[in-house]
């Protein structure tokens, strides 16, 4: 495309509506022609279609994007409907798809995962959950706001509440209302900002926590709160049935238990249901709720804003009767509003009664302010009604925040007032005696409060019974334990498993049959949510990630810090035995789940944490280097190997086995890295397989390190960007780890010696230590226990890393019964004694045990003149030379008419003979030794002699080839320029 092209048409300005006369923008929506054609057209068109295209839209005007034809002069009406030029192809079609996308992220048109397993497969339908048109979506009122007044308010209020006012008098009555409202605020301020920072699906409070703390506290939590719901319904059906037994007494089975008050100036029975009917006629409603429940969720909405009414109802008659009694009207002790039953309520009167609650001075139950904190605490939970219904809810982040602190606020104002008037309606014995003094004074007969109780809890129980199978079944669909498999359902189907399963935990609490004994149980579960909800906004608040965005304002992590200590002071004053018995489940389910759940990454608040402090370590380490004490080995493992692999795995098993054995317990990284060779444009995609199959193989191995794919045009380049760029600060590797290339003679492999010999050099020029390993094959695995010594020859001074590696080989396992044995090279007899002695206090310094042998430089040279072997080592040592000669005569051969200057490797190279002999000399001096004095050594480890300048290096092969020869397993070891063992402390 030419100038012409562009400045024809009259500009972009036309086309993308950029006018300075203050032309708006018109707005993309999901119906617009340009993103229903562009999303139909094929990325694979040809690029002269798309030259054309382009021509034409900024040529032609705006009338060119409304009518046009193809370049071959075709309809498009005749291929897939009218495929019009479009005004954006100039930023491609990825643009439009994401614009697609950005809507399914909204909840529109494609659910989001909510699992790890949900992200498996790519391809996304957008038609999947699209709402259909008819879909209900509610409001603030009645998609949050009622269902958690209906939740909080139950059978606490009811049949409880005026009892605890006279057993913790008004004062303290205030108290225990603001505490547990504190509590329940805090905790609803938390919910609102994490579910006002992304979409919510389903699973209520599991889904927030999970998804912030992960998928183990998640699981935890999830299933405790489950409990907590399945035991809140038998709650729920024990409350409805004692009142029904309460106002149709002749509908009991067996004898009423009948309790004598103390103190009374009248003394007259007062009877309380049985516990056998209670269990009897609870059992039987869960049941027939469990076939409720079966009939659908659908069922039980439409019918649930019923259960609502006779609520409201029933607090209006209760408010109008507490206005309307007089003294002893609408029966004795009732004084109407007093102040002087005001001041004779104020203070607490803490006494022992039976199991219902009947004061008795023979009763077994002592009650006491934490008491009444887990008696109480049920009637103000309730405020996950609304999140739980988040699909059903038009706006998410408006409804839940506002919709949640609302009812608990006026339910706590209601609390706090209703405990003024019962301390001002009655004497303190009125209060304890009269378990449902709400229907005794209701206007304007008590049959009204008894209904409303009774559908009050019947429908909270529905509601229990209809949220826990639906939490349960969302914790199994997540696939994080497969125990929970039993419980997965479909999508649109109802959780039928789950709900027997509910129904049995139900009937089993039902049949505990004491309401006070069970309101402990469901407090707790309750209050481990609200502590994991706390926590949750608590570490995302402290965090601050930059996905942490709600959109409620009104949070601090330090009001989330509040509530969860509350939620934990709260259960240690309810009962300390009961709390550690609620931790130590989550926490066996936690362990469970880290046992036996599978791994997901749901990019919770700890993953954001061990980021933050791996940057804050990272940054506290500096540049500066290491003080040897603090001096971690992290080697960088070159998977790339000298011919195949076996089995076609990415790295040499042996490798990975050798990588384990250089750290200590397991502390420290490695860093796992091979190179493709081509470029990078074309395998980018191969790269990215080849590092997920090598990162796979290494947790397969248990090797603590990460696995990196250089794509380079050839091994000598690839590695040299590895050895420059890898590692960040401190956390650089330090040591390069590689196989030796055996096979580079008996495959005559000519490019390995330049490519080996050239990586040594970047070894040397980057200042990485190098460890290779000679005889990888027969490496042993940390089960093959090692007999013998661990050698050392200790030629040149490398920063004690030869000693450091020594010691770890010996913390393994396999090693763990062998010796270390440290030769040292004396160039004179007289010498050796004082040398032995320096290296033996310098071991005993270090805290290395070791014996120590010198070798003086005599005996080398008279083990190789008189040996037994001189001939096998003359053999030896001819061969290379042959080998040399013939390589050189090659040489020469090539250069014949292009100059004198010899070439190898790319560059000009100069051979000394006589310096040829001496090193070749010298690496068969070293050899002899290691097989005179370690043929039985279970590992033998070598300085490694730097490549010579200025030689080719097949003769630096020649002379590797020499020294390593006939040693079955050997570690050849160059430090580097900096000490790793220190004498001090």
């Amino acid at each position: 495309m030419d100038n012409g092209d562009i400045e024809g048409g009259g500009g972009l300005e036309d086309e993308f509506h950029i006018n300075p006369s203050g032309r708006k923008y018109r707005p993309v929506v999901a119906h617009d022609p340009a993103v229903l054609e562009m999303s139909s057209i094929s990325p694979g068109s040809s690029s002269s279609n798309h030259q054309s295209n382009l021509k034409k839209i900024i040529a032609g005007g705006s009338t060119q994007a409304k009518t046009s034809t193809n370049t071959d002069g075709v309809n498009d009406n005749s291929k897939n409907g009218s495929e019009r030029e479009h005004k954006l192809e100039l930023f491609g079609f990825d643009s439009l798809v994401n614009i697609l996308g950005l809507k399914s992220m909204t909840g529109e048109q494609v659910a989001a995962p909510s699992s790890p397993r949900d992200g498996e497969d790519g391809s996304t339908s957008f038609d999947r959950d699209r709402p259909r048109p008819n879909d209900l979506k509610l409001g603030t009122m009645m998609g949050v706001f009622i269902p958690c007044l209906q939740n909080i308010l139950g059978i606490i209020y009811y049949i409880r509440f005026s009892w605890i006012v006279g057993m913790a008098g008004i004062g303290e009555s205030l108290v225990l209302v603001a505490f547990c409202g504190l509590c329940t605020f805090l905790t609803g301020i938390s919910l609102s900002a994490i579910a006002t920072n992304g979409a919510m699906k389903g699973g209520g409070p599991y889904y927030l926590i999970g998804r912030a703390l992960g998928p183990e506290i998640g699981v935890s939590i999830g299933l405790c709160f489950f409990l907590g719901n399945a035991v809140a319904g038998a709650l729920y059906v024990l409350g409805a049935v004692e009142t029904f037994l309460k106002a149709v007494p002749a509908a009991g089975i067996f004898k009423e238990t009948i309790t004598k008050v103390n103190g009374t100036d009248i003394p007259h029975p007062i009877q309380s249901p049985s516990s056998h009917d209670l269990q009897i006629y609870g059992i039987v409603v869960t049941i027939i709720l469990c076939f409720i429940v079966f009939g659908g969720v659908k069922m039980i909405n439409r019918v649930a804003p019923a259960f609502l009414i006779p609520v409201l109802f029933s607090l209006f008659c209760i408010f109008i009767g507490i206005f309307l009694t007089k003294k002893d009207y609408p029966a004795d002790g009732i004084t109407g509003l007093s102040l002087e039953s005001f001041k004779e309520n104020w203070s607490s009167d803490y006494q022992f009664t039976n199991n219902a609650g009947i004061p008795d001075p023979e009763g077994k139950v002592y009650w006491n302010f934490n008491a009444l904190v887990g008696l109480f605490f049920p009637a103000v939970t309730g405020i996950m009604a609304g999140s739980n219904r988040s699909a059903s809810l038009k706006d998410t982040q408006r409804s839940i925040p506002i919709g949640t602190l609302a009812a608990t606020l006026t339910t706590t104002v209601l609390y706090l007032v209703s405990v003024l008037f019962f301390g001002a309606l009655a004497t303190r014995e009125k209060l304890l005696t009269d378990r449902l003094l709400t229907a005794t004074i209701a206007w304007p007969f008590p049959a009204i409060i008894y209904i409303g109780i009774i559908l009050s809890t019947l429908g909270a129980a529905l509601q229990s019974m209809t949220g826990a199978p639906r939490l349960l079944a969302a914790i199994a669909n997540d696939d994080i334990l497969p125990i929970l498999n039993y419980f997965k359902v479909a999508d649109g189907q109802e959780p039928y498993i789950a709900t027997l399963f509910t129904a049995f935990l139900c009937v089993g609490c039902v049949i505990i049959g004491n309401l006070d004994l069970v309101t402990p149980t469901v407090t707790m579960f309750l209050l481990l949510c609200y502590m994991g909800v706390n926590l949750s906004c608590f570490l995302l608040d402290l965090l601050d990630a930059p996905s942490w965005r709600p959109r409620w304002n009104f949070h601090h992590w330090s009001l989330s810090l509040l509530g969860a200590s509350l939620c934990i002071v709260i259960m240690f004053l309810i009962s300390w035995s009961f709390t550690v018995v609620s931790l130590a489940l989550a926490s066996l389910i936690y362990y469970y789940v880290s046992i036996k759940g599978k791994a997901g990454d749901w990019g919770d608040g700890f993953k954001s944490a061990y980021f933050q402090l791996a940057l804050r370590s990272l940054r506290s380490l500096g540049a500066n280097q290491v003080h040897p004490k603090n001096w971690y080995p992290i080697p960088l493992v070159f998977c790339r190997p000298w011919g195949k692999l076996p089995e076609n795995v990415p790295c040499h098993p042996k490798l990975a086995d050798f990588a384990n054995c250089m750290k200590k317990k397991g502390r420290g990284m490695s860093i796992f890295v091979s190179i493709l060779d081509g470029d990078y444009h074309e395998h980018a995609e191969d790269a990215k397989a080849a590092c997920k199959q090598l990162s796979t193989y290494i947790d397969y191995k248990r090797c603590e390190g990460v696995a990196e794919i250089v794509v380079a045009p050839n091994m000598s380049e690839g590695f040299r960007g590895i050895v420059q760029t890898m590692g960040l600060g401190n956390l650089k590797p330090n040591i390069v780890v590689m196989r030796y290339p055996e096979i580079w003679r008996r495959e005559n492999l000519k490019e390995i010696p330049a490519t080996f010999v050239g990586i040594i050099n970047d070894c040397i020029v980057a200042n990485k230590a190098v460890v290779i390993v000679k005889g990888l094959d027969e490496w042993p695995n940390e089960y093959q226990m090692q007999y013998g010594t661990i050698d050392l020859y200790w030629i040149v001074r490398d920063g004690g890393l030869m000693l450091l590696l020594s010691q770890l080989l010996r913390t393994k396992k396999s090693f763990e019964n062998c010796k270390i044995q440290v030769f040292c090279i004396a160039e004179e007899d007289s010498d050796a004694e004082e040398l032995k002695a320096d290296v033996k206090k310098f071991l005993y310094d270090l805290r290395m045990q070791a014996e120590v042998i010198v070798i003086s430089m005599k005996s080398w040279d008279a083990q190789i003149e008189g040996g037994s072997q001189q001939d096998e080592w003359l053999e030896s040592l001819t061969a290379a030379q042959q080998r040399i000669a013939g390589y050189l005569a090659e040489k020469k051969r090539s250069v014949q008419g292009d100059g004198d200057e010899l070439m190898a490797d790319g560059k000009p190279v100069v051979v000394n003979e006589q310096q040829v002999e001496k090193f070749l000399y010298t690496t068969l001096k070293l050899n002899s030794t290691i097989l005179r004095y370690s043929r039985m050594a279970a590992v033998v480890l070598v300085s490694l002699p730097p490549p010579p300048v200025n030689q080719p290096a097949y003769f630096y092969m020649e002379y590797m080839d020499l020294l390593v020869e006939n040693v079955p397993r050997l570690l050849i070891v160059r430090g580097y320029r900096r000490d790793v063992v220190t004498l001090f402390t």
